[in-house]
């Protein structure tokens, strides 16, 4: 990748919008390497793995503020691990709540669904009435 590349040419390469990078930068997770006489932005392979770690970090689940965590215990080489450890078991912590509850709804759904025949008025519908039944 170029040492000097646009927003255009960056947010193409990651697969982002300019508007995405854009965003990035007013949080403070990328910023250009210098900006242009014309006041367009110009960023360099910092940036471009800046990006690839927001985006692995994303697909994990991570939002962009422990994203923006992370990345400021990365730039703290001598910072201890630990509390990259402890951000990442809070996430998983969060996504085995996500779960339970996840799996609630699924129960609750399967639960009336198996009432349902599939076949004849609407009106007649457990599912629906399940719905409307204040008291479920």
């Amino acid at each position: 990748m170029d040492a000097n590349i646009s927003i255009g040419a960056l947010a193409q390469k990651a697969g982002v919008a300019t508007e995405t990078l854009r965003y990035y930068e007013r949080l403070g997770l990328i910023a250009p390497k210098r900006r242009t006489a014309a006041n367009y932005r110009v960023y360099d392979t910092t940036t471009t793995h800046r990006l690839t770690f927001i985006r692995q970090a994303q697909s994990l689940g991570f939002s962009l503020t422990e994203i923006s965590e992370l990345l400021a215990l990365h730039g703290r080489p001598m910072a201890d691990m630990a509390e990259v450890k402890q951000l990442t078991e809070t996430k998983i912590a969060d996504i085995d709540q996500k779960i339970t509850h996840l799996q609630r709804i699924k129960s609750g759904l399967e639960a009336i669904n198996t009432l349902c025949p599939g076949h004849g008025p609407t009106t007649e519908c457990p599912i629906l009435n399940a719905l409307i039944n204040e008291d479920k």
